[in-house]
């Protein structure tokens, strides 16, 4: 028996590879089916189940796609109704794979769908739970996602997931392995750990959620409370996620297209798409085609693009580093922009051996804002860090706007101001900047550095 966790940390997502016997099963699995069909074909096994914990809000899964290329069967958990074939498991229902089982645990409260995977060896001992986004390492999944209005409430679907957990979960011997669908900075939870696995005796004893001694009541007032909104892409995905979405081998042979600078403009003025700059901030920064926005790939580039990206039909034209333009697409394809028009072939360096315009943001690190900080120069400051972030230290008279709701609050700002920005790292503020120029914002200084050291300019 084999257990793989094929783990993707822009999304904090775990998806399963499991084994026995030549036959496979794969568990959540992502947008692109190839890492899945290579991993079978390297064993030499034959992929017989796709099994999907839920209807996953935060990314576009990969099942239709797989099952195409596979013959796999897609099987969802009691209640998960789809415009395409699948199979609709029962609850404690067992499905062999090679010498082991794998039986469907029906466990909703993050959704009513969601069903936990528990796997069973040889004789029947159970080895591992793929608890999806019921039970993650540190938390639980949050459970106002799938809230009706006139129907189910936060408090009833939390309500339900302390049951499935305290019946289902919770009665499994200590040793199992908890193999979780995310980890830390996916926003389906809000304590999740940086640990992608672990032991239930383990959880049972660290994880506030599942407190032996916890009440009904208790439960439910503890994982909803301080709930952050949820990206405006969740209920997309799972429209995706229900309905069916295009090919992933269609949205790359459209995206991956390479677009002289000439083409590049031409697509530009005629169809007006979202120019989505990926390289790294230092080289955005120093020079990008105008009106573009920045959200790096080397970051959290999905989920800031599900954030700051409220269209999924948005056309898209892309800047990449030389090599990572497929990259680009597939990983906007996994949260649902399917609308990539190409890339611009030979990148920055080529559009500018072509004459094409530049733009730049003003970069500073935390010594050279010393100055106008202490002079009092900079009256402008703007934290885009998180309110939680901000609270927990910031610059005096530092205003905090959320990147979160920059897009949104944009007109308390104004265009003739000198702004500051500033985040954690600099790549959230470099997003930031990016929006207010294409906004018509053009005096922005980004302090590019970590933020301990910008705070401590005020005690310096």
């Amino acid at each position: 028996m084999t257990i793989d966790q094929i783990y993707t940390g822009c999304l904090a997502q775990g998806a399963y590879y499991i084994e026995s016997e030549g036959e496979a099963a794969i568990i959540d699995p992502l947008r692109s089916p190839e890492p899945y069909l290579l991993r079978a074909k390297e064993a030499g096994s034959k992929i017989k189940y796709i099994f999907e914990t839920h209807f996953h809000a935060d990314f576009v899964s990969g099942h239709l796609d797989l099952a195409a290329s596979s013959g796999a069967t897609i099987v969802y958990g009691p209640g998960a109704k789809t415009d395409y074939e699948k199979y609709e498991a029962h609850d404690m229902e067992d499905f062999k794979l090679g010498k082991v089982t794998i039986r469907a645990l029906h466990t909703p409260g993050h959704t009513l769908e969601s069903t936990t995977y528990l796997l069973l060896d040889e004789v029947g001992r159970p080895k591992a739970i793929f608890s999806g986004d019921t039970l993650f390492i540190g938390d639980v999944g949050r459970p106002d996602l799938a809230q009706k209005k006139g129907a189910l409430t936060m408090e009833d679907l939390a309500g339900l997931l302390y049951d499935s957990l305290r019946r289902k979960i919770m009665v499994l011997p200590d040793e199992v392995v908890v193999y979780p669908a995310h980890g830390a900075g996916s926003a389906c939870g809000k304590k999740m750990s940086h640990e992608t696995q672990d032991t239930l005796g383990n959880q049972k004893a660290t994880n506030y959620a599942l407190r032996a001694d916890m009440t009904r009541q208790e439960f439910v007032k503890e994982v909803t409370e301080g709930l952050l909104p949820p990206p405006a892409y969740f209920s997309e995905n799972v429209r995706m996620n229900k309905q069916g979405y295009e090919s992933f081998a269609e949205v790359m042979d459209r995206g991956a297209v390479a677009l002289s600078p000439a083409a590049f403009e031409k697509v530009a003025n005629d169809q007006r798409p979202l120019v989505l700059d990926v390289r790294d901030k230092a080289d955005f920064v120093r020079g990008f085609v105008p009106n573009s926005i920045f959200i790096g790939l080397d970051g959290s580039f999905a989920p800031w693009a599900g954030e700051l990206i409220p269209d999924l039909q948005q056309p898209i034209l892309l800047v990449t580093a030389p090599g990572r333009e497929a990259e680009a697409v597939e990983r906007l394809s996994r949260v649902g922009y399917d609308q990539t028009l190409g890339y611009l072939e030979g990148g920055i360096a080529a559009w500018k051996a072509a004459g094409g315009e530049l733009d730049a943001v003003q970069t500073i690190n935390a010594e050279e804002f010393k100055e106008p900080f202490n002079s009092g120069q900079a009256s402008h400051i703007l934290d885009v860090r998180k309110a939680s972030e901000y609270e927990n230290g910031h610059l005096v008279d530092a205003v905090n706007i959320p990147l979160t709701s920059l897009n949104g609050r944009m007109k308390e700002l104004k265009p003739e101001n000198k702004y500051y920005l500033h985040c954690g790292s600099g790549y959230r503020s470099t997003i930031a900047a990016s929006l207010l120029k294409s906004r018509g914002f053009d005096q922005l200084i980004n302090v590019q550095d970590k933020v301990e050291d910008i705070i401590a300019l005020q005690t310096a």
